[in-house]
């Protein structure tokens, strides 16, 4: 017989088959030829950072998962600091919003005040920070508004400042997450201009217009109070298009890419990996979360096993970094 494989082979005595469930039939068989591993540096671990003391308010829609004001965030990053987690990602949630998210970029704001504290703590933490204003604007789009539309060039201006702000506080590497175009360029000239050279970046460089991050905008408070986000993020039918929008941001300047979200997404996380060879992340995103959370607690999976699965599959695409919610979680079950 011809294998495309092993090319020719024979039959030997009665057996015509090859018996691939020979290296299955222990778990040290199994460990052994293991084609994907997951470990705890892979993981980056989403935090929501609120003004206040004390503050430890659950997500109603994301079970496990909290708002923390900058005392508890500091406790929570020590828990994921020993846990070996090597980093997290902060969103902020301002006191006031304004229609120019002046909060996002403002020095002494949420997130600024946050990665200062981070860094001061527990400064081998990798300190990460989202780079948008939908959480900082009245009206909960990514950007300037003029009319009904959302604008591309005034807005990637103060995601700049955003992202300026952010590194002079300390944050080790930008995150920007608009999808709006020349957002990379602009960041990383900024950055360069202010011998800020060493600070990565990590573009969300196919993120799209997905239903799945319906619990996100309730922890951190971005829902749109008109339309949508569809003129700038992506279309869910295409893939072709993620593999040029990947391709800019490496060419301004990008780090790392991201796909967002990962579960639904896989196959665009394969193409990136095997095009590019960059460093590709994925972002384990807020509704895949709460659907196995969902039904885990209902006693319809085993979260714990699916929980594992899913982020296997999404390193076996071709993920070299996580983001997912279920980071500590995992980092316990991992060996």
């Amino acid at each position: 017989m011809t294998s495309p494989f092993l090319g020719t082979y024979e039959r030997t005595g009665t057996e015509l088959f090859k018996r691939l469930r020979r290296l299955r039939m222990t778990e040290t068989f199994r460990s052994m030829v293991r084609e994907t591993e997951l470990s705890r540096n892979d993981f980056i671990y989403p935090l929501f950072v609120v003004p206040g003391e004390k503050i430890r308010h659950e997500v109603k829609s994301m079970p496990g998962v909290f708002q923390l004001s900058v005392d508890q965030l500091v406790l929570e990053c020590v828990e994921v600091k020993n846990l070996g987690i090597p980093a997290v990602i902060l969103f902020g949630i301002p006191k006031e919003k304004d229609d120019v998210g002046s909060g996002a970029y403002d020095e002494h704001g949420i997130v600024q005040t946050a990665v200062r504290a981070i860094k001061k703590e527990i400064p081998e933490l990798v300190g990460i920070t989202d780079v948008c204003l939908c959480e900082y604007t009245s009206h909960g789009h990514c950007g300037i508004v003029r009319g009904n539309e959302i604008l591309n060039d005034e807005s990637i201006e103060l995601l700049a400042k955003e992202a300026l702000t952010h590194a002079q506080a300390g944050a080790d590497i930008v995150a920007p997450s608009d999808m709006f175009d020349g957002r990379i360029q602009a960041i990383r000239r900024t950055l360069d201009e202010n011998n800020l050279r060493n600070t990565p970046i990590m573009s969300y460089a196919a993120k799209y217009a997905s239903g799945f991050y319906g619990p996100f905008r309730d922890a951190a408070e971005s829902t749109p109070k008109f339309g949508d986000r569809r003129s700038h993020q992506m279309d869910p039918a295409n893939s072709n298009e993620a593999l040029r929008e990947v391709e800019e941001d490496i060419l301004e300047g990008a780090d790392i890419v991201m796909v967002k979200p990962a579960l639904s997404y896989l196959d665009i996380i394969r193409r990136v990996k095997d095009r590019f060879g960059m460093p590709t992340a994925a972002y384990n995103v807020s509704g895949e979360y709460s659907m196995i959370k969902a039904a885990g607690r209902n006693g319809w999976i085993d979260e714990q096993r699916v929980m594992m699965e899913t982020l296997t599959s999404m390193k076996r695409a071709g993920a070299d970094l996580i983001l997912t919610y279920f980071a500590k979680e995992a980092a316990r079950l991992l060996p």
